[in-house]
């Protein structure tokens, strides 16, 4: 079973049930000490591309800024920020990067998502309550805040203002199983 562990701010590790590693914009925190497979960097600012801190397998793919899932607001541009669709084990997730509500978010919630790793620290990305509605919007199973204070790791006191349906918060150092949505068993 795949597995996340969130390292603070907007960098987390997720490894596949095989043992293949993949970060996603590494910055600071603690947990990098698994060699990556594959590194998806959404942008180019500096809390978002310490690939320097990461060991890489070799082969490693790093990924950055090639559009895949668009995002975007007034200080990212979305030719130069993205967001990912990752389907690692069966377990679908998007990593929202720096965004704002996008078009394509109206679409998500056909996909079926298991996790949506949503910005919301209000200062270069959507705050707490655009990223509440985008989570309605997109419909994932589990919602994860990250990017949640400028500056910080984490911030328990903003976090808890965050209204999104379904939220899974995580500090940290905190590692989950990552479950795909056809395995869970139906509510009775």
């Amino acid at each position: 079973m795949a597995k996340l562990y969130y390292q603070g701010h907007s960098s987390y590790r997720i490894t596949a049930s095989d043992g293949q590693v993949m970060y996603v914009d590494p910055y600071a925190g603690k947990g990098y000490e698994p060699p990556a497979d594959i590194v998806l960097i959404t942008h180019q600012h500096s809390d978002h591309n310490k690939i320097g801190i990461i060991k890489q397998k070799p082969g490693c793919t790093v990924i950055t800024n090639k559009q895949a899932v668009m995002a975007k607001n007034f200080m990212h541009s979305p030719k130069k920020c993205v967001g990912y669709l990752i389907l690692i084990d069966g377990v679908k997730i998007y990593a929202s990067g720096d965004t704002s509500k996008t078009e394509q978010m109206k679409d998500f919630a056909s996909l079926r998502l298991d996790y949506a790793i949503l910005c919301c620290g209000g200062m270069a990305t959507m705050g707490l309550e655009e990223s509440a509605e985008c989570a309605i919007l997109i419909g994932a199973r589990h919602n994860i805040p990250v990017h949640i204070k400028p500056g910080k790791l984490f911030d328990a006191k903003r976090t808890a203002k965050w209204k999104a349906p379904n939220p899974l918060i995580l500090t940290p150092g905190d590692e989950i199983e990552l479950v795909p949505y056809e395995s869970e068993s139906p509510e009775a």
